[in-house]
Order: structure tokens, then C-alpha cells, then sequence
């Protein structure tokens, strides 16, 4: 199965799923609040956490344009508020080496790209929107790092551009299902993207970063093979930030880690008895037993056969009307297992 490492962490269907947990911009641009995401992720099980690197004027022009139905508030104002200093980025990814989880943010310009090179990222995670901005995907693949691409907002035709584009630098690259949607209504998640996008793209790890409520449809992607997922993140959704509401809290972080793991084990496998289910079998199956003394020449009927457990008999119920009507070679008392040699003409 596909895979690739970030820090040493191996990232495949083969392994189990990778939490990434988005803070994102959360932190409304007040490092004390960065750290203290930092702190409740690491305390939830968080691997990785990520954030993201905006330098406003590099991203966008100037622009009165407001988020859709996400906020009344200015994109730009919002982007600028959010923003966090190379200097506090810095501290903040200190901050998360020093706690043993990885730190990853998303570039959304060259700029905020090679800001993240120089800082040392281990791998680079590109939002939905840049999905199919070729420039910077080159770009960002000349640095010669592991990419985790979203694909909402785009159809596979489109995501086959990203690839090609990507792959014309041999960096590893895994793919995440999304839905460009916050909320995402669970019927509009489509868990068969991530199926078509495994289909298509065999050699490539592929995720789920989700912004439906809860954790529930990421915890079905697993099922499906996802082996990375994504989930904005809050210390509590009283608190302010832009995608507070569609973000999971520690808690739910928490049951995320553990129950994609637990699912991941269970995947697979088939459907055949297994020798640690022994111990069930001998007490739970049923073998053939008489239910009345049966005298020797006297035929087997129902009226002094039958089955019962344990399952330590030699007979198993199964074959009770192979019994039936044959007849016994020796006397029997009741409630005996039956053993071959006591039926006449009987097949062992």
C-alpha cells in the first residue's frame, strides 16, 4: 500500500490514521491562545497540529469580498487578524517540538511557502482553494517536500491536473477528500470521494479533512481506507475564531484518535473461523446427545435424540439427521454425547 513519512511517522492505509488536527487560524492572531490549542491538542493525543501561514498582501488584494454565509465580517480583516508573525510562528513550532508533536501550517502564497521552508517544515499541507493554483503547487513541490493536498471545490479531472503538476518533482503526496462547505450537511460529504479518489490514485495515500459536525464521517473514511485525517480544532467552541463552529473540541479529539485507530484494526480480515474463538465453540456449540436411554438395535429419533450443549461432543448438531434413524450399536443412558461408533452404518 501507498505510503510516506512525515518525521517519522509513517502515512498509509498500512498505518494507523494520522489525526492532523487545524487549529488553522482559531487563535484570531493572539499567540497565548496558539499555545494554549497546542497544549489541549497534545493533551488530547494530537500528533500533528497545524496552523496557517497568511501574509495577507502577498494572498490577495486589497478586497471588500465577505466569506459567503461563514461571516459578515471582510475576508481581508479577517485574514489580517488572524495573522501570526514569523517571529510568534516560530515560537509556536518550538512550542510544538518541545511537546513532541509535530507542527504543519498551510501556505496560501510563495511568500508564506518559503517562509515555511526556511522554518523547517516537515511537510507542507495546501488548502482546498489552492488545490488547483498550478503556479503555486510547482512552486511549493520545487521545495522538495511531502505535500498533503484537499480537493474540494474540485472534480477528478481537476485533481489530475494537481498531480501531474506535482509529480513533476517526485515529492511524496498524499490526497484528501473534502468538502468545501462549513458545515458540510452530512449528505453532501460523500465518503465514495474517497473510494473514487483511492481508485484513481492507487499509489497515493489518501485522507479525509471533513467539516461536517462531529467526528462521525471520519470515522467512516477510515472504514473506506482513509489513512489521514483533518479536523479544525478549538480549546471550546464558546470561544471566538473563524471556524469555531465546525470545530471539534478536546474531547472529541480525543474519541477521533482513539476510535480511528480502533476502527483501522478492524478493517479487513474475512470471514473465517479463528483459533482463539476455540474456547467459545466448545461451550456454545451444540453436539448430538441422546435425551432418553436407547437400548442397542434401537433406532435414533427425535424422541430420544437431539442436541446440546457443550460443543465437546464429537457429533455437531449439523449432522443430527445423519443420526436419525439409524440404530444404536450399544445401550446409551440419557443426556450422553453420542460418538460414532454407537451408531450403526455412521460416517465418522
Amino acid at each position: 500500500m501507498p505510503q510516506f513519512e512525515i518525521e517519522g511517522r509513517l502515512v498509509g492505509a498500512d498505518h494507523a490514521p494520522l489525526v492532523i488536527v487545524e487549529v488553522g487560524i482559531n487563535h484570531e492572531g493572539d499567540f497565548d491562545k496558539a499555545i494554549a490549542m497546542v497544549d489541549a491538542a497534545v493533551a488530547a493525543g494530537a500528533e500533528v497540529v497545524k496552523f496557517q501561514c497568511h501574509i495577507t498582501e502577498k494572498e490577495m488584494v486589497p478586497t471588500d469580498m465577505k466569506p459567503g454565509e461563514i461571516s459578515d465580517e471582510r475576508l481581508w480583516d479577517i485574514i489580517k487578524r488572524c495573522e501570526l508573525t514569523e517571529d510568534e510562528e516560530r515560537r509556536v513550532q518550538a512550542y510544538c517540538r518541545e511537546k513532541g508533536t509535530v507542527y504543519l501550517s498551510t501556505p496560501f502564497s510563495r511568500e508564506a511557502a518559503d517562509r515555511l521552508h526556511a522554518m523547517g517544515v516537515p511537510a507542507f499541507k495546501i488548502g482546498s482553494g489552492e488545490c488547483n493554483n498550478l503556479p503555486l503547487l510547482r512552486h511549493i513541490a520545487k521545495l522538495g517536500k511531502p505535500i498533503i493536498l484537499s480537493t474540494g471545490m474540485n472534480d477528478l479531472a481537476s485533481v489530475r491536473r494537481s498531480v501531474a503538476a506535482i509529480r513533476e518533482f517526485d515529492v511524496p503526496l498524499a490526497l484528501m477528500h473534502c468538502t468545501s462547505m462549513y458545515p458540510t450537511p452530512y449528505e453532501k460529504v460523500r465518503l465514495g470521494g474517497v473510494t473514487e479518489l483511492r481508485e484513481a490514485f492507487p499509489d497515493i495515500p489518501i485522507g479525509l479533512s471533513d467539516h461536517s459536525l462531529n467526528i462521525w464521517t471520519c470515522l467512516g473514511a477510515v472504514s473506506l481506507g482513509a489513512g489521514l485525517l483533518e479536523k479544525h480544532f478549538t480549546v471550546s467552541r464558546s470561544w471566538p475564531g473563524p471556524d469555531t463552529p465546525i470545530s471539534i473540541e478536546p474531547d472529541e479529539l480525543s474519541d477521533l484518535i482513539e476510535g480511528s485507530e480502533a476502527i483501522w484494526m478492524a478493517r479487513g480480515g474475512g470471514k473465517t473461523r479463528l483459533p482463539e474463538e476455540q474456547p467459545v465453540i466448545d461451550f456454545a456449540y451444540a453436539t448430538v446427545v441422546t435425551t432418553a436411554p436407547v437400548r442397542t438395535g434401537e433406532p435414533f429419533s427425535e424422541a430420544n435424540t437431539w442436541v446440546k450443549r457443550p460443543g465437546t461432543g464429537p457429533i455437531q448438531a449439523e449432522r443430527l439427521q445423519e443420526v436419525i434413524g439409524k440404530a444404536a450399536t450399544r445401550d446409551l443412558p440419557a443426556d450422553v454425547h453420542i460418538q460414532p461408533g454407537d451408531i450403526e452404518g455412521f460416517a465418522a
